[in-house]
């Protein structure tokens, strides 16, 4: 199969993917084959190409919002059946048997493993999955519009609700990626009023065509107390910058895998008054389960960037100099 991996981690700049022929993978015990119709390209990979997360696996194939269609089934699946359609998304395992496995934290575990990370992902026309932690994707969503939705679209769903947004609040969004957008249409599709800052004068636009309240630079003041926010770019001087945007009680989520420095905080500017600051570590398959649910019913629009397979290492490019508007997925034969 042809696929991309990740030869040498450094900057994009040094060509850090290498694309040529692996062997075609077999599904084990519980395992589904996915012929891979479309993958999106996620920050997290970008991260992994260029060594802000430490690879678990020499030359490992990234990609884990993956859309394809079941040709293969390994021994005891029950789940899908060949011909279905599939998403993989970033959890590929837990332990199931760990403090946090038990109460119900998956995203927790002591021992998860990923796709794209641990297991070879989706930057490939092949790709293997766990069936008990594969989604059925509704068919209202192209390959294309529901690839980002195993990554982007899930983890929006989480930190908006690890934001602990309350009925009819006002949510500031800082950075305006791929989850961002969806992010916006789930929050305010249940009410909210929305506050985008973002450096890139395109997603400012792209936002205000969205509907939100607000669009302004990325450290800009918006113009009204915030009751929550969410951090999607991997900017630590932001935290600060949100923080002080909160209103009395106010929560800041900062949704990405990999953030830099955060500056020293002031307590009675940035956190007296009772403001929070959360991480958003995965997802558990309840969240991508409701986001599915609550994506079909909006239903979601995605803004998405299509790149050949062969381009992976030019979307990843465009990525890391925010060229792309939305979100990049790398298509082979989709529908």
């Amino acid at each position: 199969m042809l696929a991309w991996w990740v030869e040498r981690p450094g900057p994009m700049a040094t060509r850090p993917l290498r694309m040529g022929y692996r062997p075609d993978p077999s599904p084990r015990a519980g395992e589904i084959l996915l012929a891979v119709h479309a993958c999106g390209v996620c920050r997290t990979d970008l991260h992994l190409a260029e060594g802000d997360l430490a690879p678990h696996v020499q030359h490992v194939i990234p990609g884990h919002e993956v859309v394809g269609e079941v040709i293969a089934l390994g021994t005891g699946c029950v789940k899908f059946r060949v011909g279905d359609r599939a998403g993989a998304a970033w959890l590929a395992r837990t332990c199931g048997s760990c403090r946090f496995c038990l109460r119900g934290a998956e995203n927790l575990c002591l021992s998860p493993s990923f796709n794209g990370w641990d297991y070879n992902g989706g930057y490939a026309e092949l790709m293997t999955v766990a069936e008990d932690y594969a989604y059925r994707i509704p068919e209202v969503f192209s390959d294309e519009q529901a690839a980002p939705m195993l990554c982007a679209g899930i983890i929006g769903y989480r930190a908006l609700r690890r934001a602990a947004l309350p009925p009819g609040g006002r949510l500031g969004i800082y950075g305006f990626g791929g989850s961002a957008y969806l992010t916006a249409q789930m929050a305010m599709f249940e009410g909210a009023s929305v506050y985008v800052m973002t450096r890139s004068e395109a997603a400012q636009r792209l936002a205000l065509r969205l509907g939100v309240t607000f669009a302004g630079g990325a450290e800009a003041r918006p113009p009204a107390r915030l009751d929550a926010a969410i951090l999607f770019a991997p900017a630590g001087d932001l935290v600060p910058v949100a923080l002080q945007a909160l209103d009395r009680g106010g929560t800041l989520a900062v949704a990405g895998i990999h953030l830099s420095d955060i500056p020293v905080l002031d307590y009675e500017t940035d956190l007296f008054q009772e403001r929070q600051l959360r991480s958003v570590t995965a997802n558990t398959r309840a969240d991508g389960q409701e986001f599915f649910d609550l994506a079909r019913k909006i239903p979601l629009q995605p803004t998405t960037v299509s790149y050949p397979l062969e381009e992976a290492d030019h979307a990843l490019q465009d990525l890391s100099e925010g060229r792309v508007t939305g979100a990049a997925v790398l298509v082979t034969n989709p529908r």
